[in-house]
């Protein structure tokens, strides 16, 4: 009988491995709750009008749909048998040989989950689409507030979370209101508008060198971006957000609040060591041996976000693209030489670098020991990011749009859509 394998989750690190898996002699079953992969790292020009969902996104079926031994199911997995060896769905089954977990993270709000309705994070193509509709309605209730202090509070934007993403929803906040709508209202002056990123931490891009961290936040503040180091929210609601910074605490008028603070695993990583007893770490990634398995179940693989592997470092390694990626290519290898009877080596993580991007021609980029920022940092960015975009199609598209938003600083997909509540 052919080997099954059935891999869950067709992020980056789940994609991979299915495409490094064409042509195996296997019988592949690829399980997702969405019908496409999502280029996350863009998400923030989705939720600043830059770039509309379709450009940064592709369906699963048509990215495998020349690949004959795999195929796609729309289901959403509810548990897993190990000792049968079958992940159950919310509509059937799915026995397997080897299973492949790759089902991501998703956003933490450290114990104060109802402030998730309050101030969305950025994992989703609905995540940004709301995100795009606050930050344009925020402006749009400006334009006709008459009361000075309610049109300043529509005008707060507080960004929780100095991180990649924090960074680039910053810059990307600060070309809005300086630049795209420069022009577009008539009694509020759109660069009056305050941007606040508070961080927790001592600096900005706490994984970036320091240099490159002190770098970004000068970008930041030629973009008008406040930031704020050090810096803790202790209490939200619909009116602001109360920070606690050393000792005392600041209450800040704002309307719109977004989250970017901090990850943690899918609901999965918890069910799977509930049946196989693997350990959780504090932010509930299982921790996989070298080989990427989980300790006492060698057909059970974890990658992505979702997997603790701390063997190269004893650190665990970021969870961001390159890494997803390699570890799913990694597995499709470990899979091919299992079948020849052989044990695979070790997972080994050749670290490529880190890049954040701030806005226009300014991003920061580490390569071991070579930091770049400004221009040239930019422009790496641009091209790494448009290679890593699954469909040709969709590198075009995007490359389009970029080259005509950078000429007209104009950001084409400015809509307002989903809810129509005004706060």
């Amino acid at each position: 009988m052919t080997h099954r394998v059935v891999l869950v989750g067709a992020g980056f690190g789940g994609l991979y491995a299915a495409k490094a898996l064409k042509g195996a002699p296997i019988d592949l079953t690829v399980i997702d709750r969405r019908n496409f992969h999502l280029f996350q790292p863009l998400l923030y020009q989705v939720a600043t009008g830059g770039l509309s969902p379709g450009e940064i996104a592709s369906p699963v079926r048509h990215v495998l749909s020349r690949q004959r031994n795999a195929r796609v199911w729309l289901a959403e997995v509810r548990d897993i048998q190990a000792d049968r060896r079958t992940v159950l769905l919310d509509d059937g089954e799915a026995p397997y040989d080897t299973l492949i977990l790759a089902t991501g993270s998703h956003d933490s709000y450290f114990g104060h989950d109802d402030w998730e309705r309050l101030a969305p994070g950025l994992k989703t193509i609905e995540d940004a689409t709301e995100i795009r509709r606050r930050i344009l309605l925020a402006f749009e209730c400006a334009e006709r507030e008459p009361d000075a202090a309610e049109r300043r509070a529509w005008l707060t934007f507080v960004i929780v979370g100095g991180g990649p993403t924090g960074v680039e929803l910053a810059g990307a906040l600060g070309e809005i209101a300086n630049d795209t709508l420069r022009h577009d209202f008539r009694h509020i002056n759109p660069a009056e508008a305050v941007i606040l990123l508070v961080e927790g931490t001592d600096r900005l891009l706490p994984t970036f060198p320091p240099d490159l961290s002190a770098k970004a936040e000068r970008a930041l503040t030629g973009l008008g971006v406040r930031t704020r180091t050090h810096t803790m929210v202790t209490e939200l609601d619909r009116a602001g957000v109360s920070v606690r910074t050393g000792g005392s605490v600041e209450r800040i008028p704002a309307k719109t609040v977004l989250w970017a603070a901090g990850v943690e695993a899918s609901e999965l990583g918890k069910i799977v060591s509930e049946r196989t007893g693997a350990p959780l770490d504090r932010s509930g990634r299982l921790v996989v041996g070298p080989d990427l398995t989980v300790p006492g179940h060698p057909e059970i693989f974890v990658i992505g976000d979702l997997a603790n592997f701390s063997h190269q470092t004893g650190q665990p390694l970021p969870g961001v693209a390159p890494v997803a990626m390699a570890e799913g290519r990694y597995v499709a290898r470990a899979i091919r030489t299992r079948l020849r009877g052989e044990t695979p080596p070790p997972f080994h993580y050749f670290d490529k670098g880190t890049l954040a991007t701030i806005g226009r021609n300014q991003a920061v980029a580490a390569f071991g020991r070579l930091h770049l920022s400004g221009p040239i940092a930019w422009f790496v960015w641009l091209f790494v990011h448009l290679m890593y975009l699954v469909e040709f199609d969709n590198r075009l598209l995007v490359l389009v749009e970029w080259i005509y938003d950078y000429i007209t600083r104009n950001r084409g997909a400015r809509l307002i859509t989903g809810g129509q509540e005004r706060s």
